[in-house]
């Protein structure tokens, strides 16, 4: 059934609230543990009003979702297009991205938490995930050429990187292993993304 599509600035605005509260309101309770009735009293909305835009609750969950990978996606290429971004200063801008993706996922840690097991058992947000991934490799590919660094098999590499970066996120807010040293951590991989990202400059 086709859903109403706001166009007026108060409807928008109600339709934006109910996904911003909703979407936390399932990260904070878990996905089957929230009801749409739970939605409505977190918006401040009756329940019809929930289902004049929305099928379910699921149709709230995605819409958050997609607003939530957006925001860390716009916070990244964000700084790679505010810097002045050549193979000289590139390992300042690659810190700069790493301490963004933890602060971000650290202020979001539930929502994260929640995304990820929502992620392996349900496959329109896994499918969500992999094609955010796919269009964050092509914008930051992109960047990296329109400022003349060029990567050999710039695609793969560049996916790689976020991976990497990914990874070391999970490292500072889950793991927290007692025998790991998280600041050589951190530099080292900054050192080997750069390494990645020089090397055919470098060999010119």
């Amino acid at each position: 059934m086709k859903k109403r599509t706001p166009t007026q600035k108060r409807s928008i605005e109600k339709k934006n609230k109910i996904i911003d509260k909703g979407f936390n309101l399932i990260c904070k309770q878990g996905y089957y543990n929230t009801t749409t009735n739970d939605i409505a009293k977190e918006a401040g909305v009756s329940v019809g009003i929930i289902y004049q835009y929305f099928n379910d609750k699921k149709d709230i969950l995605i819409e958050g979702v997609k607003n939530y990978i957006n925001n860390i996606q716009n916070q990244t290429i964000t700084i790679l297009n505010n810097e002045n971004l050549n193979k000289k200063n590139i390992n300042k801008t690659i810190e700069n991205i790493i301490d963004k993706f933890i602060e971000t996922h650290t202020i979001s840690k539930e929502a994260h938490e929640e995304l990820s097991a929502m992620s392996h058992i349900d496959k329109n947000i896994s499918k969500i995930y992999k094609d955010s991934e796919l269009e964050m490799t092509e914008k930051i590919t992109q960047i990296l050429k329109s400022n003349n660094i060029e990567i050999e098999n710039n695609k793969e590499k560049v996916h790689i990187i976020i991976g990497i970066i990914e990874n070391l996120c999970h490292e500072f807010i889950y793991h927290k292993h007692k025998n790991i040293d998280y600041k050589i951590m951190k530099k080292e991989v900054i050192k080997t993304i750069s390494s990645m990202i020089k090397e055919v400059n470098d060999e010119r």
